[in-house]
């Protein structure tokens, strides 16, 4: 499996398991162990799956043993970050489902562009990471004249080649160091 479907099907289960887990009453005791699906599923969960097309219950075997089949590593990491959704207010989570659900409509390839942008931004130092942030809370917030003009910028941007971005890169870097 290439690391690209591998990121892709732990970030897919990761928020699956959570959404799915989210809207369940939490439960008292410890909860099993992902490799270890619970023994007796309650009344409800029986009644929930039967319910599904059998195309959603294959799917949903089919992601079971994906998670079956991650490193203990992974499904620990996974666990915590379930546990870390369960944690926010509701409100939260609802927004995150939503922001899922509009990530999983998107065509595969634009899904895996923003997968590979994401993990080439957790890459960067945090300095640069908290900039990036900075900035882009700076463009959400700016009136529809500067986002505009932004936008524009971008485009630009995206539109010259490698070497023409390079030089643009140097010459801001000339400006940065002449400025008092």
């Amino acid at each position: 499996m290439s690391a690209a479907r591998r990121r892709t099907l732990v970030l897919s289960l990761a928020l699956l398991a959570g959404f799915a887990m989210a809207s369940a009453p939490a439960r008292a005791e410890e909860p099993a162990p992902a490799a270890q699906p619970a023994a007796e599923p309650d009344a409800a969960a029986r009644e929930r799956w039967e319910q599904l097309p059998p195309e959603r219950r294959e799917a949903l075997r089919e992601k079971l043993k994906a998670l079956q089949a991650l490193e203990p590593e992974e499904r620990q990491a996974l666990q915590g970050k379930l546990q870390r959704l369960r944690a926010l207010p509701p409100e939260r989570r609802e927004e995150i489902l939503r922001q899922f659900e509009a990530f999983q409509r998107l065509p595969e390839r634009e899904r895996r562009d923003l997968l590979d942008r994401f993990a080439r931004f957790r890459e960067l130092p945090p300095e640069q990471r908290a900039r990036l942030r900075s900035a882009l809370r700076e463009i959400l917030q700016a009136g529809p004249r500067e986002r505009a003009r932004y936008l524009e910028n971008l485009r630009r941007w995206r539109d010259m080649s490698p070497e023409d971005r390079d030089a643009a890169r140097q010459r801001f870097r000339d400006r940065r160091s002449r400025a008092p």
